[in-house]
């Protein structure tokens, strides 16, 4: 019956990870999908260790990857301790989630707990193909111009609850379904597309032509809907996966061409080389975007190539242990290159270095990205020994099962080389591993050996406490998820539109008292600064004054759980300008130049910090000091026209 109950819970989370999206929380896809893999891992705990109880032993089978696992972890957890932010390297960046050290342990114990346990991953696959195709068909009206989330979510049936000024959010262009950006949804199909190939083989092997439709139909629709994605990094995985493929399966006839004319291909090469080093100067490549696109946003990649730069400063300023698991969207302003500051997304939160193994050099060092590194190689290593990739090639694949298997995870290697992984695609990275470690078969107890006649007092003991410690476990995941559907609602308030900063604020409170997360806390400040202003504009200054203080607290706190946060820095300067509108006293001004200057040394390269240098000392009618720092913010980003404009009325002000 466990093992039944196991089952289900591994196709459950292949079922519905995808598929997951809500509309009340302040992330509508990965904030859900994180919090129900936490939901299933406990879950599949608590059964695994209640089967261990009832069969009165240890279940937990030994792999080969054992060793690069636990060094793996061991370098996740000393990056913890040692983090600039320990709290965001425990949960996670709050607006991502995945990839804090819970959901690493979790993806770790849903690993063996598959490899220790009597679970059919043939079963998981084909529901990863059905959730793969509710995923697909759910994004398809979006490409026409009729999204289906917008008819559930917003009771419109098309594109526009999506914001349009970028492509990411824009499914006519980019479709994105259930899995929240196009490289996403990417990624994830270009795995389904390798496995969808081993059904296909499966089937041919089986019956030869007679029920090889359906999977061909499947890997068609899948194929086109990666282009409607227009991931590069999804397609170049398919296509370097195939070209492995074909390689190996035709190794034997391209063997014999480059023997044969091995003289007549190598001149064919020489002259294309020197063509090209001969010919580049006739023909100049235009730097140019193309007409249909908007030449004011910066190609992506020329924005990855300055982030990975800065990943790679970062590296070296932290070389053990890097700034903490998950901490680049704080510790990248560290480092971050000027050439940032002229690119169309200068004012943009990087809270990835959009490249897996970059991120991971920059937030764990070089022993993190070394032990990331010595997981993958082993696996890689594991899969080929056992496999014998070459041989199934060869002979027509008599178990298909490895080299596909092994085909769907190197999409992960490539797809996270110009990107990063989300909650969908760790499953995949964490648990293809274990299916093909699964496939020497398992050593534990049946259902047949597991009862609970005969337990003591001790393993009811211990009963009672995995129990306790399960239910614990679940309701902290609901308050969590509950007090991010208050922070939501909160976020609404705190919109321009709406500015309903007194409703705001309760809702905040409401987050924070249910869970102490400094990011609530952090807006939590500004919404009380707002309602100061507004108080004092009231004359209800006793009133301004106690919301000061108490916006003062929430701010000390956010900034007490992570002081590296330059963005929790540049809420205290905004609440200091806010607490002089109120007071009126030039003490705020001074405070807030102090903040300015903190915020400086963490982010150095930052021209909106000289900006609202300039601002304040103008304020305070300093302006020797105030053209000064408009003059380094200039400096920092030429074409900033709102420093360029305000250092304009600076100069006319001192000639007047």
């Amino acid at each position: 019956m466990i093992n039944k109950i196991l089952q289900f819970l591994y196709c459950l989370l292949f079922l519905l990870t995808p598929l997951i999206m809500l509309p009340n929380t302040s992330e509508l896809f990965e904030f859900n999908k994180m919090l129900f893999i936490y939901l299933i891992t406990v879950l599949i705990a608590f059964f695994w260790l209640l089967k261990m109880i009832f069969a009165k032993k240890i279940i937990f089978n030994k792999t080969p990857l054992d060793a690069a696992i636990f060094l793996f972890l061991l370098s996740q957890v000393l990056s913890t301790v040692f983090s600039i932010d320990r709290h965001t390297s425990l949960f996670g960046y709050y607006g991502r989630f995945n990839g804090g050290l819970l959901s690493i342990l979790s993806y770790i114990i849903l690993f063996y707990g598959f490899v220790s346990n009597q679970v059919d991953f043939k079963k998981i696959l084909k529901i990863s193909l059905l959730s793969s195709i509710l995923v697909i068909l759910w994004g398809l009206p979006g490409k026409f111009g009729h999204d289906l989330t917008c008819l559930i979510f917003m009771k419109r049936f098309d594109n526009l609850c999506w914001s349009t000024e970028t492509n990411v959010f824009n499914p006519a262009e980019r479709m994105f379904s259930t899995l929240g950006q196009p490289n996403w949804l990417g990624a994830y199909l270009a795995i389904n597309f390798f496995i969808g190939i081993y059904f296909l083989i499966n089937q041919y092997q089986i019956s030869k032509i007679k029920n090889i439709y359906l999977p061909a139909i499947y890997l068609l629709l899948n194929f086109l809907t990666i282009l409607f994605t227009k991931s590069r990094s999804a397609l170049i995985s398919v296509v370097i996966g195939l070209l492995i493929f074909f390689v190996y399966r035709y190794f034997s006839l391209i063997k014999k061409i480059l023997i044969k004319y091995k003289f007549f291909l190598l001149l064919i090469c020489i002259i294309f080389l020197f063509s090209i080093f001969y010919f580049r100067n006739y023909f100049p490549i235009s730097n140019n975007h193309s007409p249909t696109s908007n030449p004011s946003v910066t190609e992506s990649l020329d924005i990855r190539k300055i982030v990975w730069k800065g990943a790679i400063d970062l590296g070296r300023k932290y070389p053990l242990f890097g700034t903490g698991v998950e901490t680049f969207a704080y510790s990248y302003y560290f480092v971050r290159p000027k050439e940032h500051n002229l690119t169309s997304e200068w004012d943009f939160i990087y809270n990835k270095a959009h490249n897996e193994y970059l991120n991971y050099l920059a937030t764990t060092g070089f022993i993190g990205i070394g032990s990331y590194l010595l997981l993958i190689f082993s696996f890689i290593y594991y899969s080929l020994k056992i496999s014998n990739f070459k041989f199934q090639i060869l002979n027509q694949f008599q178990n298909p099962k490895y080299p596909f298997l092994l085909l769907a995870w190197l999409t992960i290697l490539i797809t996270n080389f110009f990107g990063f992984s989300t909650t969908t695609i760790n499953l995949f990275f964490y648990l293809i591993p274990a299916f093909i470690v699964s496939l020497r078969g398992t050593s534990e107890a049946s259902d047949e050996a597991i009862s609970s006649k005969n337990l003591n007092v001790y393993h009811w003991g211990v009963l009672f406490l995995l129990l306790s410690s399960t239910l614990y476990l679940l309701f902290s995941i609901s308050i969590y998820w509950l007090a991010d559907s208050y922070y939501a609602k909160a976020l609404q308030y705190l919109n321009p539109q709406s500015n309903s900063y007194q409703q705001a604020v309760y809702d905040l409170e409401r987050a924070y008292s249910l869970r102490k997360e400094p990011v609530y806390a952090d807006r939590l400040s500004t919404a009380l600064a707002y309602l100061s202003v507004l108080a004092s504009y009231q004359k209800e200054k006793e009133i301004a004054k106690k919301l000061i203080t108490t916006s003062q607290y929430y701010n000390e706190m956010s900034l007490k759980s992570s002081p590296a946060n330059i963005l929790y820095w540049k809420t205290k300067v905004k609440n200091q300008l806010l607490f002089y509108q109120s007071t009126l006293d030039k003490k705020e001004l001074h405070k807030g130049i102090e903040s300015l200057n903190q915020a400086v040394k963490l982010s150095p390269n930052d021209p909106k910090l000289f900006y609202y240098l300039s601002f304040f000392y103008q304020t305070l009618v300093l302006e020797d000091q105030a053209l000064r720092n408009i003059n380094r913010s200039i400096e920092l980003k030429p074409n900033y026209q709102e420093a360029i404009d305000f250092k304009t009325e600076l100069l006319k002000k001192v000639k007047d």
